[in-house]
């Protein structure tokens, strides 16, 4: 997130890519890095945003958040939380979970040396991470085993795309969420986040062979 972003769009976006099904979807947005001259109205516009956001029984439809899959994935976002605010990071939202209902998280101050920093969490939890500048924050962006979907936010959109051709993901949104999948759209990562890609031409160009086969209609003539 750079310092010229429309915080509005960002804080809507950032929400329903960190918490969209619990934040368990592969295109989760995991960390949001966001540049230091915006950082702090970042943080406390997301918080409040966050804060609306109640996690409840899903088959009452009352709530947006609802369960996740067990509660295995409960223990292992805790011990992301507990690993990041042992080292030095603030929670801003959260709450004790119940069973499989955990409250949204945000941990701010998030740096490379913690766990939430590289470890998938899979789960309603998302860390900011304070970059100085744009170079800072591209920097961070591409420090993980992982790049499947990314997103840039900036009023200029020829900066962003630039910023966009930077980062090491398969896929890059400027101005939108990091879950967006689109049926024609070729959809992969990088690094550990696999190789390959499906969907429209370049699924049919993972997925297959290309062959080259002749057919001679005529008599041959060769040199020997």
């Amino acid at each position: 997130m750079l310092e010229d972003a429309d915080l509005d769009e960002a804080v809507k976006a950032a929400a329903f890519g960190a918490f969209m099904n619990q934040g368990q979807i592969c295109m989760s947005t995991e960390r949001i890095i966001v540049v230091d001259a915006v950082a702090d109205e970042f943080a406390a516009r997301f918080q409040a945003k966050v804060a609306t956001m109640i996690v409840g029984d899903p088959r009452e439809g009352k709530t947006p958040l609802g369960a996740v899959v067990d509660t295995k994935t409960v223990a292992h976002v805790q011990s992301l939380i507990d690993d990041a605010l042992a080292a030095g990071a603030t929670q801003l939202n959260g709450g004790q979970a119940h069973g499989v209902l955990m409250p949204a998280h945000v941990i701010d101050g998030v740096t490379p040396e913690m766990k939430l920093f590289r470890d998938e969490s899979f789960g309603p939890v998302v860390g900011i991470i304070h970059a100085r500048d744009e170079a800072h924050a591209i920097q961070l962006a591409n420090d993980t085993d992982y790049g499947l979907s990314a997103s840039v936010f900036t009023r200029d959109t020829a900066r962003g795309l630039k910023v966009a051709r930077q980062i090491q993901s398969g896929i890059c949104h400027i101005n939108g969420p990091t879950v967006h999948d689109e049926a024609q759209m070729p959809f992969g990562g990088t690094k550990a986040s696999g190789y390959g890609k499906f969907g429209g031409r370049a699924g049919i160009d993972s997925f297959t062979e290309l062959r080259w086969i002749t057919m001679e209609t005529e008599p041959g003539h060769y040199p020997i």
